[in-house]
């Protein structure tokens, strides 16, 4: 990788992040996740277009935030590369993201029911969680976010929260670091699948309120290296 190096460690995390999402059922064969890169603050790290179970360092590249590759050597990045792209051009606090296409976020993306915090896990949703509709800007499409106008688009609807949901599409999550966006990526779909049990009981949801759930995530991020060093375990 030319430029300013990156340790083979921090590769070596950004690929079992990939395979922590496939192995906690948030990406199937599809999905991607990405990284700030450490020292050069305008690009970013992200594994050539594969099947997110099969990653290894190697298959990470470096993109500027205009989504072109850095030394390709003849790999492809994703087409979608641009969600990424603008979502850190717009949040310098962004240092890593991640994009599943969760079945059971999608239903939150296409009804009037907001996706609430069911539990302490999942107390960044607490914030609020936006739904990008790609009709709104650019009518009919293919859905797909493959150019920088869409990203920004999205990055917009995103705003300054941890989580926004793509009309038929999927979910983003962003954190301040790559341990926090999986952790965060991980919870959204645990916390979907809870408010979709808790909505067939009936009632009203007793979900975390905006203020319980910002303090509940400071405690969260600064311990989410338990659950990192699990999952991280489970899959190298």
């Amino acid at each position: 990788m030319s430029g300013k190096t990156v340790e083979h460690a921090t590769l070596e995390d950004l690929a079992a992040a990939s395979r922590i999402l496939v192995d906690q059922g948030v990406f199937d064969a599809a999905g991607h996740v990405s990284m700030r890169h450490p020292s050069m603050t305008e690009h970013f790290l992200m594994s050539r277009s594969l099947a997110p179970e099969m990653v290894t360092a190697d298959d990470i590249m470096r993109f500027d935030l205009s989504c072109n590759a850095i030394d390709a050597r003849g790999r492809k990045g994703f087409i979608e590369r641009f969600l990424h792209g603008e979502i850190y051009r717009a949040r310098p606090d962004v240092m890593a993201i991640a994009h599943s296409h969760s079945p059971s976020v999608i239903a939150f993306g296409l009804t009037q029911t907001p996706m609430r915090a069911m539990y302490h896990n999942a107390a960044f949703l607490a914030a609020g969680v936006p739904v990008f509709d790609i009709r709104d800007k650019f009518g009919t499409t293919d859905i797909v976010i493959n150019n920088a106008a869409k990203g920004a688009a999205l990055a917009q609807t995103l705003g300054d929260k941890p989580v926004a949901l793509l009309r038929a599409h999927g979910m983003v999550a962003v954190g301040p670091s790559l341990p926090v966006v999986v952790f965060r990526a991980i919870f959204t779909v645990v916390s979907a699948k809870i408010q979709h049990q808790a909505m067939a009981l009936g009632g009203p949801l007793a979900a975390l309120d905006a203020e319980e759930g910002r303090i509940a995530d400071i405690i969260n991020v600064d311990t989410v290296g338990r659950s990192w060093n699990l999952w991280k375990r489970r899959v190298m």
